[in-house]
């Protein structure tokens, strides 16, 4: 998988924001826009090189439909989503 998608689930690896884990929202060329719910809101993504994330296999097919489509996103929603991935860190 060299490719990021809309909706993938991303860990950053570089930045204040290291080893937090953010949802796709965007892509730009060479960079994603990240929103996480919390730090990161929908309304204002983070924008990193793809170089500075590590991808995963998991992509949000509901919030990629949704974001293809313009609907309007929530970030609790996003947070929910990114919920049992925070945690996973926490425990590691």
């Amino acid at each position: 998988m060299s490719e990021c998608e809309i909706g993938q689930i991303v860990r950053s690896k570089a930045g204040r924001d290291k080893d937090r884990w953010m949802l796709v929202v965007g892509i730009d060329g060479d960079y994603v826009l990240l929103a996480d719910g919390d730090l990161r809101k929908i309304s204002l993504p983070k924008r990193k090189k793809i170089k500075h994330i590590t991808k995963t296999q998991t992509v949000i097919t509901s919030i990629q439909k949704d974001i293809l489509s313009n609907k309007k996103i929530q970030n609790a929603e996003i947070r929910k989503i990114l919920e049992p991935w925070q945690n996973k860190t926490r425990r590691d």
